[in-house]
């Protein structure tokens, strides 16, 4: 499975941004997929996770209420919908594929990462 991350950018603070996650290969968005982020100097940090079926969908106490995670099956992406953002929400966002745990070490499917900088 291969991921492409795609749609960050430069937002200032109480903004919207979407980012974008497609995935190509052999078994495609069938995995579930989570979202991370790293900001500089820190580890990996848990954004959220969407199940395969988008029937269950859960996010870190940081995000809850802000972001939302989607997957449009057809277009084998999926979606952080990030609202309310904040100077804080600034770092390198990434997703994964093949778990639905908050364990970064636990996924085998990476994308490159695209950058978010929330300005004050």
């Amino acid at each position: 499975v291969q991921l492409q991350a795609s749609g960050g950018g430069l937002v200032q603070t109480g903004g919207s941004l979407r980012v974008s996650c497609a995935a190509s290969g052999r078994t495609g968005i069938t995995y579930s997929t989570s979202w991370f982020r790293q900001a500089p100097g820190k580890d990996r940090e848990f954004v959220g996770a969407i199940n395969w079926t988008a029937s269950k969908i859960y996010y870190s106490d940081a995000v809850k209420g802000r972001f939302t995670i989607s997957r449009d099956a057809a277009k084998n992406t999926v979606y952080l919908q990030m609202n309310s953002l904040k100077p804080e929400d600034t770092a390198v966002y990434y997703c994964a594929a093949g778990s639905y745990s908050p364990i970064a070490s636990q996924y085998e499917y990476w994308g490159q990462g695209t950058q978010v900088t929330v300005s004050s």
